[in-house]
């Protein structure tokens, strides 16, 4: 059965081109009514996007507003009225090695996609726990989940939000509200000098969206990492090995102990997907007290 977002409606940032784009297109098609957002320097992209929807019969509306501005976020979801979806997708670059880089261009990567994303997300929570209800979705990135070289500032930022995601998961569960992460991997303008067009193809925006779909639908999972591009789908998490025990141990000894024991500290075979930060402490507590054999 296709999936129905009839009588839901849904902000996505940075919906002017690219992976936004895509995201709204699909949104409507499943029956959103989309408010397509970008900079108010890009409205008019945005305006292009609400077109193609409504040329298919869709329901969209264009929104001006920087992700990065209070005020603008507030009248946006003010003006779109209930919203039970938010996707948080703008972003930028400035990509430099760590040491080339200026710190104004570190915050203003944080900026956008982390304040951008938790300025966004504050304006829709009070709504969506007066209503028993919300899907809100991180645009995560491999950058931060595994590293890129020149993008400490665009990793930081996207790590950042899988720890927000983390935390918003559990404080909204009982007003289900559902939060999740997409790490997209698509063509960008980045992108299209380094890999030949066959690479290129496989890496159409339109390939992510399904993705991003399925965490926004009423049966959404919570708390999810979904990693997606080039037609595939997969899953990162966030894991825990069992490790070891340096019980009564001298803290100079217990060091070496560490490095000695590295491959069991990280033997991925015992390793667990914590259901919060107070669980990865009571298993270290568990270790200590002996209920938990290291």
């Amino acid at each position: 059965m296709a999936i129905s977002l009839e009588g839901r409606t849904a902000i996505v940032t940075g919906a002017g081109g690219g992976l936004g784009r895509t995201h709204a297109l699909l949104l409507a098609r499943a029956g959103a009514r989309v408010i397509v957002n970008d900079i108010p320097q890009n409205l008019s992209a945005a305006e292009a996007v609400v077109e193609e929807i409504r040329s298919t019969g869709g329901q969209a509306e264009a929104a001006g507003a920087s992700v990065t501005d209070e005020a603008a976020v507030a009248e946006m979801v003010a003006q779109a009225g209930p919203v039970d979806i938010l996707v948080n997708n703008a972003g930028i670059l400035r990509d430099k090695s760590f040491a080339k880089m200026d710190l104004a261009d570190f915050r203003l990567v944080v900026d956008v996609h982390l304040m951008g994303s938790v300025i966004c997300t504050k304006a829709v929570w009070d709504g969506m726990r007066e209503r028993n209800y919300g899907r809100i979705v991180m645009t995560t990135s491999s950058s931060g989940l595994y590293g890129n070289f020149g993008q400490s500032n665009y990793g930081a930022a996207k790590m950042a939000l899988v720890g927000l995601m983390q935390t918003l998961s559990l404080e909204g569960a009982k007003f289900d509200i559902k939060v999740n992460c997409l790490a997209p991997t698509a063509r960008t303008a980045m992108t299209e000098g380094l890999l030949p067009p066959q690479a290129l193809e496989l890496l159409k925006p339109e390939y992510v969206s399904p993705a991003l779909l399925a965490l926004v639908t009423e049966d959404a999972p919570n708390r999810t990492i979904l990693c997606a591009g080039a037609q595939g789908v997969e899953q990162a998490q966030v894991t825990l090995t069992r490790g070891i025990s340096i019980k009564d141990m001298d803290d100079l000894d217990a060091g070496q102990a560490i490095l000695d024991q590295l491959p069991k500290i990280g033997d991925i075979a015992t390793a667990t997907v914590p259901a919060s930060g107070l669980e990865q402490g009571q298993m270290e507590l568990g270790k200590a007290m002996g209920a938990i054999q290291a």
